[in-house]
């Protein structure tokens, strides 16, 4: 049964503050919750990020989301947004 979005947004931060990596892929999300459709879990990401509980960070080539402040200390500057 799928988690609600509520429950999948707690499971995305939990991962996103948990992980030895501040910066993390969409997939790497898909394991909070394996019923959740990669596109539904894409879109809740960028939802948190529009909420400011997840940033965007660029590596040149791809695109990445990470908590704020674990960004900001890995880069020792403001971060990319």
């Amino acid at each position: 049964m799928p988690l609600s979005i509520d429950e999948i947004k707690a499971a995305i931060i939990e991962k996103a503050t948990k992980s030895p990596k501040p910066q993390l892929y969409i997939k790497d999300f898909y394991k909070c919750d394996p019923d959740t459709k990669p596109r539904q879990m894409k879109n809740i990401a960028n939802e948190l990020v529009r909420e400011g509980k997840l940033m965007f960070w660029s590596s040149g080539s791809t695109t990445m989301y990470g908590i704020p402040s674990r960004i900001k200390d890995e880069e020792g500057e403001e971060g990319i947004n």
